[in-house]
């Protein structure tokens, strides 16, 4: 069996391909472990304030991310770097907490569904910050995806707060969701403008430790100090943090925002296989179908873009 598979064969037939082939499987290896941190987050959510939730997930990640660093070379990062990243890290801080918060009270898939937002979202933010063509077919895969969502959460006629959750909570988790995907795709594309010039290990400790440090006064005056019970999770977002910020670092860099936005959408896979797993939400016929249509929109996102680099018309 040393061959390619034929769906890999046909992306990686010229050196442009190929770096398409490999930021796509970057992407989707990304998403699957922030999809498994964003289950974990949940779970510690139920019983941590946010605040702590937050920092501690940046905090447990950094030797990581210095562990990448290390391994890399240790190359350096300048005083340009940090003024670069200090933006997305802000964002990332505050997107964050919003986004822990809102899985406290709003069931994973759904959470992950209203976060399909984002990729709507990064194609403008890449066109009017990084000067990226605005292709149709980009939108218009991120729009079906978007629509293959809707009928995973919708299809069923029902949409609402948890059993036994609280109506309020749960229309301000989603407002909370609302905001979170707007800011999401900000750092996308902030991400994207670094990438290529920084390396996935420098951009893997601004990541870290900037919106580490900015988190870290709301949580010593809100917080408490976690449970002995938590900890072990929270060591476990951490590397999960660490190695995913490290894996979407290494697909931006070899392809555009707008080429990779539409693989988000695949987290609606992992999150039913993660809430079926843990917290027992059963994955309903219109979820499946509705990843079916994901999962299309994704494979037609990147045969379009292969299509347009091999014509030189990115």
């Amino acid at each position: 069996m040393g061959g390619r598979p034929p769906i890999v064969r046909w992306m990686v037939s010229d050196p442009r391909s190929r770096s398409t082939a490999q930021a796509l499987a970057f992407g989707f290896a990304g998403i699957a472990l922030f999809s498994g941190l964003d289950a974990v987050i949940k779970q510690l959510s139920l019983t941590e304030h946010t605040f702590v939730v937050t920092f501690g997930r940046y905090l447990c990640a950094l030797p990581f991310a210095l562990l990448i660093w290390q391994r890399a070379g240790r190359p350096k990062i300048t005083r340009d770097m940090w003024r670069a990243h200090a933006l997305r890290g802000a964002v990332m801080a505050g997107t964050a907490s919003l986004f822990f918060w809102a899985l406290s009270v709003v069931p994973l898939a759904e959470a992950i569904t209203l976060s399909f937002i984002a990729p709507l979202i990064v194609p403008f933010f890449a066109a009017a910050m990084l000067g990226e063509r605005l292709r149709a077919a980009n939108v218009m895969a991120s729009v079906a995806g978007f629509a293959g969502a809707v009928v995973a959460i919708f299809g069923d006629g029902h949409a609402g707060a948890p059993p036994g959750g609280d109506p309020e909570l749960y229309q301000l988790g989603v407002l909370a969701l609302l905001v979170f995907s707007v800011g999401y795709a900000l750092t996308v594309v902030l991400l994207r403008a670094r990438a290529s010039q920084d390396g996935s290990a420098i951009v893997g400790v601004l990541a870290t430790l900037i919106p580490g440090l900015i988190v870290a006064g709301p949580a010593i005056a809100f917080g408490e100090a976690p449970t002995v019970a938590s900890l072990p999770l929270f060591v476990f977002v951490g590397a999960l943090g660490a190695v995913s910020m490290w894996t979407l670092t290494e697909a931006y860099a070899r392809a555009q925002a707008q080429t990779l936005a539409p693989l988000e959408f695949t987290a609606l896979l992992w999150a039913a296989a993660f809430g079926y797993a843990y917290f027992d939400e059963v994955p309903s016929p219109a979820l499946w179908a509705g990843a079916a249509i994901i999962i299309g929109a994704c494979l037609w996102s990147g045969w379009v873009s292969r299509r347009a680099e091999e014509a030189g018309t990115v």
